[in-house]
């Protein structure tokens, strides 16, 4: 079994049926990806991909109506997750359990009573305040350093705790992740971030950041793309990736690490090109789709992982911070 703890699934299935008019989109272009890596599991956020973040409400719209045909058209592969007790209906009955995210809120504004919306239109267990842009709740990484939270932002965090969704703070910059961190009561999240130590990349995180995840009960998600890896073309591969998970587990511990492989060989154009700058194959080499997610735990049996913990990054880790969390 293996949970990826970030993917953009989402993304790809409203392209294809908003632009494309196509159905049946997981079945067609993912499950044997999925399959060939043992992906039993994963959370698929809602995110507003540009061009379409100039109309960030218009575009939410249009996910939320895409999501709602998908899991019609793949019931039979795809379980959707609201309660910690459906990951092992999913299971045995041998479908994929997807938790639905949110990558950012701009498309809510200030408006706290949206949150509550995703949470009974599509059962979104999971949210980000931001992606990578300033919006009315918190600051994205590439912006203003000194600026992190808003108030509407801490009612939002606040909301989020009292319905039970998963708090997630990749892509918040740092005065923010500290804005946020500093009022938490439940197990945080980084689902898609490493080590800024070993990659000194904004996106990562710094020794202080994973240790404050750690205290919360807390994990953080192995990220495949491929600037987040390594500033070094010739370093950008699993074993780099387990470079990192060697890094974080020896500070904090393996119960602190998962799987947030941020896979994107599906995207292209303007939405690939706002955040990476590897257009041709932006994940490290030896994890560069799902088909190649379990190669991870390949390279940490090989550097003598005991399989509990292996196990404990593939899956049971993210599935203990769900079980807290979800209600």
């Amino acid at each position: 079994m293996l949970f990826d703890g970030h993917g953009d699934v989402w993304t790809d299935v409203t392209c294809k049926r908003v632009d494309n008019h196509e159905t049946d989109i997981f079945r067609k272009y993912h499950l044997k990806k999925f399959q060939a890596g043992k992906v039993t599991g994963g959370i698929f956020v809602i995110w507003i991909d540009p061009p379409y973040d100039k109309d960030p409400a218009a575009r939410s719209k249009q996910i939320v109506q895409s999501i709602k045909e998908e899991m019609i058209d793949s019931a039979d592969l795809l379980n959707f997750v609201t309660k910690f007790e459906d990951f092992e209906k999913g299971t045995k009955a041998g479908k994929i359990n997807v938790v639905t995210g949110i990558e950012g809120l701009s498309q809510i504004g200030e408006d706290i009573d949206m949150i509550d919306y995703f949470y009974n239109e599509v059962g979104a267990r999971h949210a980000m305040l931001t992606w990578n842009e300033l919006n009315a709740l918190a600051t994205g990484c590439p912006q203003d350093p000194s600026r992190g939270l808003t108030e509407a932002g801490k009612l939002a965090v606040k909301r989020m705790e009292k319905l039970g969704m998963v708090l997630d703070v990749s892509h918040l910059n740092d005065k923010s992740f500290w804005d946020l961190m500093s009022i938490a009561t439940t197990p945080v999240i980084a689902s898609h971030s490493n080590s800024r130590t070993v990659c000194p990349a904004k996106r990562n995180l710094t020794d202080d950041m994973l240790k404050e995840i750690a205290k919360t009960g807390g994990l953080v998600g192995m990220n495949s793309l491929r600037e987040f890896v390594s500033e070094k073309r010739e370093e950008q591969n699993v074993q780099k990736l387990c470079d990192h998970l060697d890094y974080i587990a020896n500070l904090i511990g393996i119960d602190h690490i998962g799987l947030g492989y941020d896979f994107d060989d599906y995207l292209g154009g303007e939405a690939l090109g706002s955040f990476s700058s590897n257009l041709d194959s932006p994940s490290a080499d030896g994890v560069s789709n799902e088909a190649e997610a379990y190669n991870l735990i390949l390279e940490m049996k090989k550097r003598g992982y005991s399989q509990e913990d292996c196990d404990k990054v593939a899956y049971k880790n993210f599935y203990r911070v769900f079980k807290q969390v979800l209600k």
